[in-house]
C-alpha cells in the first residue's frame, strides 16, 4: 500500500511557512484597516454563473481552471478562483449599493486546475482590496498605496515593481479593438487554437496569451495608449499625478492588460524578478462594468489580489514564535499545581510549555528544544516555600520568586 500523500497541487503549510502566511496576511489587515478598509469575508463556493458570467466563457479560468461540480438538484457549483466576483455578488445579492462606497478587505484560499508551479498551487491563498462606488482617480491613487505601503511594512517593497497602464473608457476599448481584430485576423493563421477562438469574441485575451507562438505577435500588435481618447488619457495622467505626490515609484507598461470587458482605466501589477516566471505579487485595477454585468447597478469599483504564497516567500526569514516559558515540575508531587500555575499564566497573557511526562534533565532538554526563555522549577522545597526557582535559560541564572508574584515578574521575559 502506498502512502498516503496530499492531493496534486495541494500541500501541507507547517508552522514555519504558516507564520510566514500570518506575517503577510495579518500585516495586510493592520495597513487596510488604517486606510478605513472593513474585513468580510464570501462563501468558499458560489453558483457556476458568478465565476462563468463575470470571467468569461472563453477565458482560461472557465474553460480550464475552475472546479466545477453538480449538487443533486442539477445546481452547478463552482470553488472560488479569486474573491472579486464574489465580493460584488454580495454587494448585489446584500443590498449594499444603498451604503456606498464602501471599502472591503478580504483573506482566504483560491482554487484554479492549473499545473502546479513555485508559488503557484491549485489551492492557494490571497489576500484582496476592493473599493466599491468611487468612480475618481483617487480611487485608484489610494489601493495602489494600500499595496504599497502593505509591501513596505512587509519589507519587501523594494523587491517589487509597480507596473502601470490605462485601459481606457469604453469607447476608448471599442476603438483599440478593432484595430486588434485587424491586427491578428492578418495573422491569423500563426495563432494559437485558444487565441483564434478569442479573436472575434474578446481579442484583449489574446494580449495575456502564454503560448510563445502569441506572444511574438503580441509584442508587435498596436498599442492601447494611441488608442485613448482624450477622457482616458486625463484620467491616466490624474493618476500618474496622483502617486507621484504621495511618492510611489512606477513604470508605465503599454502592454499590462486585463483582458476583461468590465475593466477600464488604470491597470496595474507589482511585479518581482526574484520568483522566476511568477514574476506579479500583487495584481488589480479599475473593473466598473462587473456589477452591471452580473444584473446588479453600475457601481463604480477598483482592487487588487496579492499571492500570499508569492508574498510570504519574499520575505527574507520567517518570523521566529514566541518563546515560551517553561513549567517543569520534579517529582510527582508537585504535577498538580503545575498543571494550575501553567493554565494561570496562560490566563495572564504568557505563552507556557509544560511538558507531560519525564524527568526533570528530560523537561529541560526538552525546554531547550522549545528555545524557552525561561524555567519555571516547582519541586517539593519550593512548594514547601510558596515560591518557584526562575532558571534564565539564556544567561544561567537562578532566583526564587513568590508564586503569587510569578505572573508579574515573569512579563519581563514575554
Amino acid at each position: 500500500m502506498t502512502a498516503l500523500q496530499p492531493v496534486r497541487g495541494t500541500r501541507d503549510i507547517l508552522p514555519e511557512e504558516m507564520r510566514r502566511h500570518r506575517r503577510v496576511i495579518e500585516t495586510a489587515r493592520w495597513v487596510a484597516e488604517r486606510y478605513g478598509y472593513q474585513e468580510m469575508a464570501v462563501p468558499l463556493f458560489e453558483f457556476t454563473d458568478v465565476f462563468s458570467r463575470t470571467l468569461g466563457e472563453t477565458s482560461d479560468i472557465v474553460t480550464k481552471e475552475m472546479y466545477t461540480f453538480a449538487m443533486k438538484d442539477g445546481e452547478r457549483l463552482t470553488l472560488r478562483p479569486e474573491a472579486t466576483a464574489g465580493i460584488v455578488r454580495a454587494l448585489i445579492s446584500g443590498g449594499l449599493s444603498q451604503h456606498l462606497p464602501l471599502k472591503f478587505f478580504f483573506a482566504g484560499p483560491m482554487f484554479r486546475y492549473e499545473r502546479p508551479q513555485k508559488g503557484r498551487q491549485r489551492q492557494f491563498h490571497q489576500i484582496d482590496i476592493e473599493l466599491l462606488g468611487v468612480a475618481e482617480p483617487q480611487g485608484d491613487v489610494e489601493v495602489i498605496a494600500v499595496g504599497s505601503q502593505i509591501l513596505d511594512a512587509l519589507g519587501i517593497g523594494a523587491k517589487a515593481t509597480l507596473e502601470l497602464n490605462s485601459l481606457g473608457d469604453p469607447e476608448s476599448r471599442a476603438a483599440y479593438r478593432g484595430v486588434l481584430v485587424e491586427y491578428f485576423g492578418d495573422h491569423r493563421d500563426r495563432l494559437s487554437d485558444d487565441s483564434r477562438a478569442r479573436l472575434e469574441r474578446n481579442p484583449l485575451r489574446i494580449l495575456d496569451s502564454k503560448n510563445e507562438g502569441d506572444r511574438g505577435l503580441v509584442a508587435a500588435a498596436p498599442v492601447f495608449s494611441d488608442y485613448l481618447n482624450d477622457y482616458s488619457r486625463d484620467y491616466f495622467a490624474k493618476v500618474r499625478a496622483g502617486l507621484d505626490l504621495l511618492g510611489i515609484a512606477y513604470q508605465v507598461n503599454p502592454r499590462l492588460v486585463r483582458g476583461l470587458d468590465y475593466y477600464t482605466h488604470t491597470a496595474f501589477e507589482f511585479v518581482t524578478t526574484e520568483l522566476g516566471a511568477q514574476g506579479a505579487v500583487l495584481a488589480g485595477g479599475r473593473y466598473d462594468g462587473l456589477a452591471e454585468t452580473m444584473g446588479g447597478p453600475a457601481t463604480p469599483a477598483t482592487g487588487w489580489a496579492g499571492g500570499v504564497e508569492r508574498l510570504a516567500m519574499l520575505l527574507a526569514v520567517a518570523p521566529e514564535p514566541p518563546r515560551p516559558i517553561a513549567v517543569i515540575p520534579i517529582g510527582e508531587a508537585c504535577e498538580g499545581i503545575a498543571l494550575r500555575l501553567s493554565e494561570d499564566l496562560r490566563r495572564s497573557g504568557l505563552v507556557v510549555d509544560l511538558g507531560f511526562a519525564g524527568n526533570l534533565n528530560k523537561r529541560m532538554k526538552r525546554a531547550n528544544k522549545q528555545n524557552a526563555r525561561v524555567a519555571v522549577l516547582l519541586g517539593e522545597d519550593e512548594l514547601a516555600a510558596n515560591v518557584a526557582t526562575l532558571r534564565d535559560l539564556d544567561t544561567g541564572v537562578q532566583e526564587k520568586v513568590a508564586l503569587d508574584q510569578l505572573a508579574e515578574h515573569l512579563a519581563q521575559f514575554s
